[in-house]
């Protein structure tokens, strides 16, 4: 097995090394942002999940083990792994009182923003099946091989490319203004 372009990093975090800790956040942050930012739709909680995952690792870094996993692919476990968390807290949040009704008719810039096609996937990506959305993220947007996007999620390859053939469908449905 090849050895890990972080382990070094990892075992001086592991040490309490705050430089090596400077280095991997500067290294990792933009691809935990963004994974953190697609799976959630929201900027403000994918930087808190930022925060807690490399917070995370300066606390956890001695228990991964090279050869197990890639330090990647452990510390973007970590990461999903806290939006998992955020959006089933989302889902358990009990509303006292009934929310007060938005107007739900266009607004005055709808057609400004359904031209931007990223906004237009934005949305389509949220709606996918937090599974899919999760398979789709690490391997079009992250740049993941199937292999390691697949290790990433706890699934043999197959699993994962049956996740991605019915995201992209969906998705292509979706931007084409079709029913799901």
């Amino acid at each position: 097995m090849m050895d890990d372009p972080d382990a070094d990093l990892v075992g001086g975090i592991a040490s309490g090394d705050p430089d090596a800790m400077r280095r991997i956040v500067m290294a990792k942050l933009p691809r935990i942002l963004l994974v953190a930012t697609r799976m959630l739709g929201d900027k403000g909680e994918a930087e808190d999940v930022a925060q807690e995952t490399f917070l995370r690792i300066w606390k956890h870094a001695g228990s991964w083990r090279q050869g197990r996993a890639k330090f990647d692919t452990w510390a973007h476990r970590v990461a999903l792994n806290l939006c998992y968390d955020r959006l089933r807290r989302r889902r358990e949040i009990l509303v006292a009182e009934a929310p007060e009704m938005v107007d739900q008719g266009p607004l005055p810039d709808a057609g400004l923003l359904d031209d931007m096609s990223g906004e237009r996937v934005q949305r389509a990506l949220q709606s996918l099946a937090p599974r899919q959305r999760e398979a789709i993220i690490l391997v079009y947007y992250q740049d993941m091989s199937n292999r390691d996007a697949a290790e990433v999620m706890q699934i043999k390859v197959d699993a994962l490319e049956s996740l991605l053939a019915r995201g992209r469908r969906t998705l292509r449905a979706m931007l084409n203004g079709e029913q799901t």
